[in-house]
């Protein structure tokens, strides 16, 4: 990786970004500490309309998709810039609830395999902060596997009209956009019959809810579709290849989901479910700071958290290189999954009792607080489904990466309205 891009772009070097980038925060972005930020609910609106606020700032100061196309809003600049940017915004409030899905997934795959007019409307409308991307995958009925998508869409003359429900859709509730998966062709084989669409979230036709989660936030949505009409237009790639389109999406979404991906804006948490706890702050609070068992549980938990760092430069710079194929990137959202179990496990471990019954009092004002240690091990494992579930996970590192043979499939190869759905 080289220090100055094309000439067509810039000259600037990665330094000069880099000074350019931290004069222009300091005037420009509000200075947080980074050891106590502020936290973003993904599950309120004011998040994000505070994170397109700062969007548009990043925008206009000509900091905004780095490593976009400057034919679709970006400074068409290679990774090297945006992780320049990266270690110098760490002190600055940043919109970071807008790269997953809408930078790292959403509009990745659209740059990948939207059409000209897509790519120059969302992408760019996303950069400026205009607008808030979001993914439509999951079924009630769907499980884990999605290529078994059964939300119909029709052709009727030039349009056409969708059918069905999504579950489980992250923040779609303050999306504009969102990528549905639904079935164009029921007599071929499942992974055949797909087709990918761009769909307007405030179109008629569409009935969106919030989910109330085990640990009362409502950021996931479900969504049931009555006759939608989309014009032809909103498709994305080609009709009935919508499965290389979802390929492409879930690469995408297993690279953000660890942390891996060169659209991201910045890094750092972007809420308190994502924070990596402090170990041994609360091994002193608990007071249990000398106790040599505790000591070997953090210690443990801060190893796999500066292992899952390193991982992501390297896995990062193999694909780059060819040295590792895309799929690599599913190494890191499995290990993210499992660094994140082991920190929150660990962290109630250390917290004990404190974490599951609030035991702050004026004798014990120490205590306070750490009841939030529980309510954060109730969706501790978000990281195990995001992006697939950790088998699937295992499943692509095996067949894809290592060439193991494939599982057995009843269905492979048979045409999806003959396939049994729903029967012992």
């Amino acid at each position: 990786m080289t220090d100055t891009v094309s000439t067509t772009a810039t000259t600037e070097s990665v330094e000069e970004f880099a000074l350019r980038a931290r004069s222009w925060l300091a005037e420009n972005m509000p200075a947080i500490d980074p050891d106590n930020p502020p936290f973003s609910v993904r599950a309120e609106n004011e998040s994000w309309e505070r994170a397109r606020e700062l969007q548009k700032r990043l925008y206009e100061g000509g900091f905004a998709g780095i490593c976009f196309p400057r034919e679709y809003g970006g400074l068409g600049l290679d990774y090297a810039y945006q992780k320049a940017f990266n270690d110098e915004c760490v002190n600055y409030e940043m919109p970071l609830i807008l790269n997953t899905p809408s930078f790292t997934i959403c509009g990745a795959t659209i740059l990948d395999m939207g059409s000209e007019q897509q790519k120059r409307e969302r992408i760019s409308a996303t950069i400026r902060g205009d607008e808030v991307l979001c993914q439509l995958l999951s079924e009630p009925s769907g499980g884990s596997d999605l290529a078994g998508v059964i939300t119909r869409a029709e052709l009727r003359g030039d349009t056409w009209i969708i059918n069905g429900a999504k579950t489980w859709s992250t923040s779609a509730f303050a999306a504009d956009y969102g990528l549905m998966l639904a079935r164009t062709d029921w007599t071929v084989p499942k992974h055949q019959g797909l087709t990918m669409f761009l769909v307007p979230l405030n179109a008629p036709g569409i009935t969106m809810r919030r989910i109330t989660e085990v640990n009362g936030n409502e950021e996931f949505c479900e969504e049931f579709f009555d006759n939608l009409e989309l014009p032809a237009d909103t498709v994305v790639g080609e009709v009935n290849d919508g499965w290389t389109v979802a390929s492409r999406q879930l690469h995408h979404e297993r690279r953000a989901v660890g942390g891996g991906s060169e659209f991201a804006s910045g890094t750092g948490a972007e809420n308190a479910n994502e924070m990596p706890p402090d170990h041994v702050g609360l091994a002193e609070v608990t007071g249990q700071g000398d106790d040599a068992r505790v000591q070997d549980l953090a210690g443990r938990a801060l190893v796999r958290r500066i292992v899952k760092k390193q991982l992501i430069d390297h896995v990062g710079t193999a694909i780059g290189n060819g040295s590792l194929p895309p799929n690599a990137g599913t190494l890191i959202r499995l290990f993210h999954a499992e660094t994140t179990e082991l920190e929150v496990d660990t962290a109630l471990a250390i917290t004990g009792t404190a974490g599951v019954v609030d035991e702050g009092s004026e004798d014990a004002p120490e205590l306070a607080g750490l009841l939030e240690i529980g309510v954060r091990y109730l969706s501790r494992q978000t990281g195990s489904l995001g992006g697939g579930s950790s088998e699937m996970a295992r499943n692509v590192i095996g067949e894809r990466i290592l060439g193991f043979p494939r599982e057995p499939a009843a269905d492979r190869g048979v045409p999806f309205n003959q396939v049994k759905r729903n029967k012992s």
